[in-house]
C-alpha cells in the first residue's frame, strides 16, 4: 500500500468517525469540498483536528462532512450556522478579497510552508486591517505550492500556451492567464477531471498535488513547469465566530494561543508541500506523463510578465489602503528567513 492510499484510508476513518477516541464536550462540524482522498481531507483536516484536541485536552473535536455546499458558498455556509468550520479558496469569490492576492503573486522563492508562515505574519502586520474575513474566526492562512500548467496537449514553450482553453481557479491566476493568452474556463477544482476528460478544456492551472489529488495523471499527461511557478493559490481555514464565542473562555484561549494563526498556517503549508511531492512522484511514475521545464528564454520572458502582474496587484492593494510595497517586501523577507 503506497503512502497516498494510506493517507486516503486514514481520511476515510476521520470523515466517518472523527479522529477523537474520547467523548468530547464540543463536537464541531467541518464542511469540506474536495474528495475524501485529497490532501485537504487526508492530511490537513485530520492534523488540524488533532491540534484542536491536544490544545483543549480533548474537550473540543470535529468531524468532516462533504458535499454540504459548493466551494464558493463555504464562507457563507459557516456564517449562516450550517457548519462550524470550513476551508475557502479566495479566488472563487472575485471582488470579495483583495489583500489575499498578495501571496498569490509569481516570483516568490520558497515552498508552501515558508509562504504560509510569511502569509500569516504579513496578514497580521498589513492585511488584517482590511477585515476581509469579517463575520468568521480566521484559524489559519495558507497557499498551495507553485502553480503549473497541466495539459492534454503537448506544451513545449510559452508560445504554446496562447489560445489554450485552460481551467483557471481565479485570483492572480486569472491575471497571469490573461497575459499568457490562455482562454480561461472557470470551474471548481472538483470538476477539473470531467472538464478535461470531456475536452471542454485543454489544460488546467494547478499545483503538482493535483496530479494525484484530482487524478490529472489520467486526463492531462503533460506538465509545463515554470520554476517557482506561474502563481500560487490563497486559502483560509475558518471557524464560525458564533461557534467560537460559544466555547468556554479557557478553550477559546487555548485555541487562540496553540492552534490558530501561525501554528495552523505552518502545518497547512507543510501539508501542501507533502502532497506536492506525492503528485510529482505520481507523475514521474505514470507511463505517458511528461514534465517539460521552461527554457531559460521562456523563464526570462515570464519574469517580465510576472513583473507586470505584480505591479497591477500591488496597485490594487494600495488602492485598498495597504502599504503594498512594504507588505510585498515583508513576504519575500519572511520566506527567505524560513
Amino acid at each position: 500500500m503506497n503512502k497516498f492510499v494510506k493517507l486516503a484510508a486514514a481520511a476515510a476513518v476521520a470523515l466517518t468517525a472523527g479522529t477523537s477516541a474520547f467523548a468530547a464536550d464540543h463536537k464541531l462540524t467541518i464542511s469540506s469540498w474536495t474528495g475524501p482522498g485529497h490532501g485537504i481531507n487526508a492530511i490537513m483536516w485530520p492534523n488540524l483536528i488533532k491540534m484542536i484536541e491536544e490544545a483543549t485536552d480533548g474537550k473540543v473535536t470535529a468531524e468532516v462532512k462533504l458535499g454540504l455546499a459548493p466551494p464558493p458558498a463555504q464562507m457563507d455556509l459557516v456564517m449562516d450556522g450550517a457548519a462550524d468550520m470550513t476551508i475557502i479558496f479566495h479566488g472563487y469569490q472575485p471582488g470579495r478579497f483583495v489583500g489575499t492576492k498578495l501571496i498569490e503573486l509569481p516570483g516568490y522563492e520558497g515552498n508552501a510552508e515558508a509562504a504560509s508562515v510569511a502569509y500569516w505574519r504579513v496578514h497580521e502586520a498589513h492585511l488584517a486591517a482590511l477585515n476581509e474575513h469579517r463575520g468568521v474566526k480566521l484559524m489559519g492562512l495558507t497557499t498551495h505550492g507553485p502553480g503549473q500548467i497541466h495539459s492534454n496537449k503537448e506544451v513545449q514553450s510559452l508560445a504554446d500556451l496562447n489560445g489554450l482553453k485552460t481551467r483557471i481557479g481565479g485570483g492572480v491566476a486569472g491575471d497571469v492567464g490573461a497575459e499568457l493568452g490562455l482562454i480561461g474556463i472557470q470551474v471548481p477544482a472538483p470538476k477539473v477531471y470531467e472538464t478535461l476528460d470531456s475536452d471542454a478544456a485543454d489544460a488546467v492551472a494547478m499545483p503538482f498535488e493535483s496530479r494525484k489529488g484530482f487524478k490529472l495523471t489520467e486526463v492531462a499527461e503533460n506538465v509545463y513547469e515554470m520554476p517557482g511557478g506561474f502563481y500560487r493559490g490563497s486559502f483560509a481555514f475558518l471557524m464560525s465566530q458564533e461557534t467560537f464565542d460559544s466555547l468556554p473562555a479557557d478553550l477559546q484561549k487555548a485555541l487562540a494561543e496553540k492552534v490558530f494563526g501561525e501554528p495552523a498556517s505552518r502545518m497547512l503549508g507543510a501539508a501542501w508541500d507533502e502532497i506536492d511531492n506525492i503528485g510529482r512522484a505520481a507523475t514521474e511514475e505514470t507511463e505517458g506523463n511528461t514534465i517539460t521545464v521552461a527554457s531559460e528564454a521562456d523563464q526570462a520572458a515570464y519574469a517580465e510578465i510576472a513583473t507586470k502582474v505584480t505591479a497591477k496587484i500591488l496597485a490594487e492593494l494600495e488602492a485598498a489602503g495597504v502599504d503594498a510595497q512594504a507588505a510585498y517586501d515583508m513576504v519575500k523577507a519572511e520566506m527567505a528567513a524560513q
